[in-house]
């Protein structure tokens, strides 16, 4: 493998990406290639065999309930790969349906419940009567962020102490409307609920691309 090659895991891409979240790897492709870096993305779906640690970074886009249900059932066979890539502080970016898999379950409208990877302390709460829904402002680490939310699923942390949100909300409501919090980031890991996608905000986009090639530089050389 080359050393400017830098190669990314997109999960279940042909099931998870309602929202056109694919545009955030696109933009990270962008920028690398101004780099002079090429990019390998490889899509990990149904079936396929997956260690995380031959990749630099790791995105998992958001779906429906239904996709959520099929991808779910076959996720939890990576939990243990993911769960180390993770905690050994490599990047990963999970939009939406793919940060509520990362929790502990999802209850949908419909009262089942849907076992997450359990990698993260939180949990969602589908609520059909509160759609949040248009576009959302909030302030981060790396500056203020503007994207669009469109979610019924309501995310709460369930230790505090270990996660922490990736922005406070200006407007929209991020996880939740009690929160004003929108998003989680433990370690290197961002959750989102941002679409439109999340990295046209260069400000986030360039931080991650930093992740990317550190995770690159120690991988390679390991």
């Amino acid at each position: 493998m080359a050393d400017n090659v830098i190669k990314i895991a997109y999960l279940y891409e042909d099931l998870m990406n309602t929202y056109g979240d694919s545009g955030d790897v696109k933009v990270l492709k962008y920028l690398l290639k101004k780099k002079n870096y090429e990019t390998q993305v490889d899509n990990i779906s149904l079936d396929h065999e997956f260690d995380a640690d031959d990749y630099d970074f790791v995105f998992f886009g958001g779906g429906q309930d239904f996709e959520q249900t099929v991808v779910a059932k076959d996720l939890i066979r990576h939990k243990n790969t993911i769960e180390n890539y993770v905690n050994n502080g490599n990047p990963m970016l999970c939009i939406c349906g793919g940060y509520q898999l990362m929790g502990d379950y999802y209850k949908t409208n419909s009262g089942v419940t849907i076992k997450g990877l359990g990698i993260l302390p939180l949990h969602t709460i589908f609520k059909s009567d509160k759609r949040m829904i248009g576009d959302t402002k909030y302030m981060t680490e790396w500056g203020e962020v503007t994207a669009f939310e469109n979610h019924s699923g309501q995310t709460y942390f369930d230790d505090t102490n270990k996660l922490h949100p990736f922005g406070q909300m200006i407007e929209g409501y991020g996880n939740n409307p009690q929160d004003k919090e929108e998003g989680l980031r433990y370690k290197n890991l961002i959750g989102s609920y941002s679409h439109g996608p999340l990295l046209k905000n260069v400000n986030v986009a360039n931080a991650i691309v930093k992740m990317i090639l550190q995770r690159h530089e120690e991988r390679v050389n390991a």
